[in-house]
């Protein structure tokens, strides 16, 4: 099987979209800007940011719409745009309903470069390398993530404020990269056709959105439940900052592995079943060597102990990160292999949903879970989705994919990529 070098285009929108990731920390310090500078309570810091959340699904069928019928160049450059605009608006409120109002614009233009993005590698890539593709976007947003909290900290002891000015100079910053470097899509005519085939009757696609919903609901849930549980155990929370450096240094080195022959010519559900099982044993892991502290008592991060303590976590991080690098590729593969070449962005964006949902769902059962039961039946029972996971790809996903091989997709139900539109 061969592998075909990735286009030009493709390494360049990931290079704009890590310049971007490098400056996108703001969004965590919604709630704690609202608290700084207007006096706000706590709860009303937390109604704000999740009217933020709310805002983002509709973006998200905003930004696939929008990428089928105005194009995909010009969707990304409008999405970025208006998150420039919305940030620089939060950082100049002056009361707490000012930020609620800009947070929900921010919200209503936070995703519309996604599906955008997402339905770009799609139509430059042929359909064996689109989950390399798509690896390597992951990529490039963990490795500007990396980087975007250790800026976060210096700026923030400054004013919060300027955490939004930068974030909205980076979205600028990408937006001219991409207007600049990458050439001008033309859709089709009329844009995405109407009385074509709907997603939301795809059967394949609706068993990949529900499947994927719960592997957002994991991957949130870490995010959210990681520094709470490390400061549950007797650690510091700021601890999972380590941990999560090491995710993103797994995603990035690990890209090599997706060449792999026999690794690539898995078919989808082997790989997605795959993947939940490394995501299964780096959480058992996780419950091995943190989960005895929180139900203890004892203290196992303190002095010397500390070392000790991580390194068993950051091979446990690991290896659930070589489960994420498995798995985020390939889906997002198999979503735009079922979806028809003019319906790319919406399908793409009706799939781009599960993240949403999990943004709502995972903060409540990470922290119920870890309140009412501790560390170990956290990250047991999360391992324990991940093999119900493991098990749906076969159960649920398997006889509604049309391929099982990259190799052999019916791209677009017949229609073929455009290789070239990248290059």
């Amino acid at each position: 099987m061969t592998r075909n070098r990735l286009p030009r285009g493709v390494w360049l929108l990931a290079a704009a979209r890590a310049v971007n990731r490098l400056g996108a920390f703001s969004v965590p310090f919604l709630a704690a800007l609202t608290v700084a500078r207007f006096g706000a309570s706590p709860s009303t810091a937390g109604l704000v940011t999740a009217a933020f959340g709310v805002a983002t699904i509709p973006s998200r069928l905003l930004g696939g719409r929008l990428a089928d019928r105005i194009g995909r160049r010009r969707s990304i450059v409008l999405g970025l745009a208006g998150c420039a605009v919305a940030q620089l608006a939060i950082a100049a409120a002056g009361t707490t309903w000012q930020v609620l109002a800009f947070a929900v614009l921010l919200g209503l233009v936070y995703e519309i470069y996604e599906p955008a993005s997402q339905a770009l590698i799609a139509d430059a890539v042929a359909p064996a390398d689109r989950a390399r593709a798509y690896s390597l976007f992951s990529a490039a947003l963990a490795a500007g993530g990396a980087g975007a909290g250790l800026i976060a900290a210096a700026v923030g002891r400054w004013d919060l404020r300027w955490l939004f000015v930068i974030d909205a100079a980076s979205c600028l910053a990408c937006a001219v990269v991409v207007r600049r470097v990458l050439p001008l899509d033309r859709p089709a005519r009329g844009g995405a056709r109407r009385g074509g085939p709907s997603p939301w009757r795809d059967r394949a696609l609706l068993a990949l959105l529900g499947t994927g919903t719960f592997y957002a609901l994991v991957f949130t849930q870490v995010t959210v439940a990681l520094p709470l549980s490390m400061a549950h155990s007797g650690g510091d929370a700021a601890d999972a900052g380590i941990l999560f450096t090491v995710s993103a240094v797994t995603t990035v080195a690990g890209q090599p592995l997706l060449r792999l022959g026999r690794l690539a010519a898995l078919s989808t559900p082997v790989t997605l079943a795959s993947g939940c099982v490394l995501l299964a044993a780096g959480f058992s892991g996780y419950a091995v060597f943190s989960g005895d502290a929180a139900l203890s008592g004892d203290v196992v991060f303190s002095g010397d102990a500390v070392a000790r303590g991580l390194v068993p976590l950051a091979v446990a991080t690991v290896v659930w990160s070589l489960g994420d690098l498995l798995i985020f590729g390939r889906v997002y593969a198999a979503v735009a292999g079922i979806a028809p070449p003019d319906g790319r962005g919406h399908y793409l964006s009706v799939y781009g949903l599960s993240w949403g949902f999990a943004a709502i769902i995972a903060p409540v059962t990470a922290t119920r879970i870890l309140q009412d039961a501790g560390v170990t039946v956290l990250w047991a029972s999360t391992a324990a989705l991940c093999l119900v996971l493991a098990a749906l790809q076969f159960v649920l996903v398997r006889p509604l994919l049309r391929d099982a091989s990259p190799d052999t997709v019916q791209e677009g139900r017949g229609a073929e990529p455009v290789p070239a539109l990248l290059d």
